[in-house]
């Protein structure tokens, strides 16, 4: 079709017309089922998080319990514990997932709000780190928003229940094993027949620049479609998550000051899968990464530099804000 429509023995400048048409066009397919483009904007949110709450959390997981590896058992449970009795603080729900892996005890520690309904919300981060480094934005930082996720929902009215999980083994040597703290829950929820409307993984949110050239993509083809000064937030899924990517990054837009850009790519796309919810992925669930874009911006992924005074707690305040307005959309959305 494409050789009839370009009739080859036409003249010169016709087919180079014709050519240039159908790149734009091309082009444009792709930008919209990449990005999602939208003009909503969300009024601005009327609730606060205090940025020296999440530095405080932050310090707590990256310093005082660091490292906080698959060795060092007991700086985990240090940490599974602190997570527990913030999720207590807020009023949620508390309770964990155990599981063993090589005659050792791990730990998922998770948060339930809102009433009992036929499916839920569940919202997760990780809390171990690698190896030896301190982990702040990789991925203290998530767990921090996760933690304060959790004070906003603990007085917000919810018609949907909304689960927050703080996931153990993420990093190397369990990625992308059945071992992951992640494939452990999605697993048991797929057996319990739990419906998940969707599924949010906080990956690194506290690393921000506004240096231009500081974003970096896995596709030089990206660099059309996105800006390369690293001070937005990202919302990532496959192509069959492109709805709930869209809604969330909606929902986050306006909310506050801080841009939202999502993108949604076929599944073997680099970089698509890196965290937890590829594991929901695995198990038939919608799941969205909400991310910094971690070593395409943040050069001190795993390594001991990741340290708390390279992240911007202001920004990191807006983008919990930004996804609780979106979970909470989600959750009283009559539809």
């Amino acid at each position: 079709m494409v050789g009839i429509w370009f009739k080859w023995n036409a003249p010169l400048p016709v087919k180079v017309v014709r050519f240039l048409v159908l790149l734009v066009a091309v082009l444009g397919g792709m930008f919209v089922l990449t990005t999602q483009p939208s003009c909503t904007h969300c009024p601005p949110t009327e609730r606060q998080v205090a940025p020296e709450r999440l530095r405080g959390h932050v310090e707590t997981l990256s310093i005082k319990y660091a490292p906080r590896d698959y060795r060092r058992i007991w700086n985990l449970n240090k940490c599974a514990d602190y997570i527990s009795g913030e999720f207590k603080a807020a009023g949620a729900e508390v309770s964990e997932q155990t599981f063993e892996v090589k005659g050792k005890t791990y730990r998922n520690i998770i948060g339930l709000f809102g009433p009992v309904t036929e499916s839920r919300i569940v919202v997760g981060a990780h809390y171990d780190s690698c190896g030896d480094t301190p982990g702040a934005d990789d991925n203290a930082s998530g767990v921090a928003g996760l933690i304060e996720l959790a004070c906003l929902l603990g007085d917000t009215d919810l018609n949907q229940q909304v689960e927050l999980v703080a996931f153990t083994l993420e990093e190397p040597p369990f990625f992308r094993t059945g071992n992951m703290g992640s494939a452990r829950h999605a697993y048991r929820h797929r057996q319990n027949g739990v419906e998940i409307e969707g599924m949010i993984c906080l990956e690194m949110i506290g690393y921000f620049s506004d240096e231009k050239g500081s974003q970096q993509f896995p596709s030089a083809l990206l660099k059309l479609f996105y800006p390369d000064t690293g001070n937005f937030i990202a919302v990532i899924g496959s192509i069959h998550d492109r709805k709930l990517a869209k809604k969330l990054k909606e929902s986050m837009r306006g909310a506050t000051d801080l841009p939202v850009h999502s993108m949604s790519a076929p599944k073997g796309f680099p970089g698509l899968d890196f965290s937890d919810h590829l594991n929901y992925w695995n198990h038939g669930y919608t799941a969205v990464m909400v991310t910094d874009t971690a070593f395409m911006r943040n050069l001190r992924y795993h390594r001991s530099s990741d340290t708390v005074e390279t992240l911007d707690f202001d920004r990191m305040a807006n983008v919990v804000l930004g996804v609780y307005e979106g979970v909470v959309d989600m959750a009283n959305d009559d539809e």
